[in-house]
């Protein structure tokens, strides 16, 4: 199965590179707001990746952030996020992924983040850990907050819900050795996996932004939970990060 999800990543990140730096106005068009946006390529890339895993394993489920969820009743569920960090795809920023993460039986079992214009390929199965191009990688041991660089987002902005996420953003900040605010999800959370960030918060997200990144913490022996310090992410919000970074972040975050 991981053999199939890396040839799906690979080829979806393929499909992403076509369109990019290759798009006119007319290609982008805002969703529930006009800060809100999605192009022919998303629409693109998961018309791929739907159509070679229903050539694959036509009996799975798909839930698409573009085309919903098609529901057969399967112990398997592909959730995916064709690119996640449109608004920077649009800009050509290089930092954004295609991210599919497979369910079984509601609970993850393997997962991809391919940001190809960086060339990076985050993966991990159940029990089998996490790698980033192959090799083996490890969320760090960064223990306090003065020495952390962690990553955020304002995906409520985009709803021009303002103040929770930024009220929690001045809270954290000055607490920390480094911020970054680069706009894909699926990307903050697998580069906290490879160590490369040591913590991740955000609100306002859905399922297909996180189900691959957050799996991905996981497998790298990192901590996931919500704001309170539950399961119910990403809709009470989501912190990942290590064993130390992400319970400070969560107490920073509790209501």
């Amino acid at each position: 199965m991981l053999e199939f999800l890396n040839e799906l990543a690979n080829c979806a990140g393929k499909e992403a590179l076509r369109y990019f730096g290759n798009l006119s106005s007319g290609d982008i068009e805002g969703k529930a707001t006009s800060k809100d946006l999605v192009s022919v390529a998303d629409k693109a890339v998961e018309n791929m990746i739907v159509a070679k895993i229903a050539e694959r394993f036509p009996d799975h489920d798909i839930f698409g952030e573009e085309t919903g969820h098609a529901g057969k009743k399967s112990e398997f569920c592909w959730i995916i996020d064709p690119i996640d960090g449109t608004q920077s795809f649009v800009q050509r920023h290089p930092y954004f992924a295609i991210s599919i993460a497979l369910y079984r039986n509601g609970k993850p079992c393997a997962a991809a983040v391919n940001a190809p214009a960086l060339g990076r390929l985050f993966t991990a199965s159940k029990g089998e850990g996490a790698y980033e191009n192959g090799s083996a990688v490890k969320v760090t041991n960064c223990a306090v907050l003065s020495e952390a660089a962690c990553a955020t987002g304002f995906s409520l902005l985009r709803f021009n819900k303002v103040e929770d996420p930024l009220e929690k953003f001045v809270r954290i900040l000055p607490r920390l050795r480094d911020i970054k605010r680069c706009g894909s999800a699926a990307l903050d959370l697998a580069m906290t996996a490879a160590g490369i960030y040591d913590g991740y918060w955000e609100d306002g997200l859905q399922l297909y932004d996180v189900a691959a990144g957050a799996f991905i913490v996981q497998e790298a022996g990192g901590i996931v939970n919500d704001y309170q310090g539950g399961t119910d992410y990403p809709a009470k919000g989501i912190v990942a990060g290590n064993r130390f970074i992400a319970p400070q972040l969560t107490e920073l975050l509790k209501n």
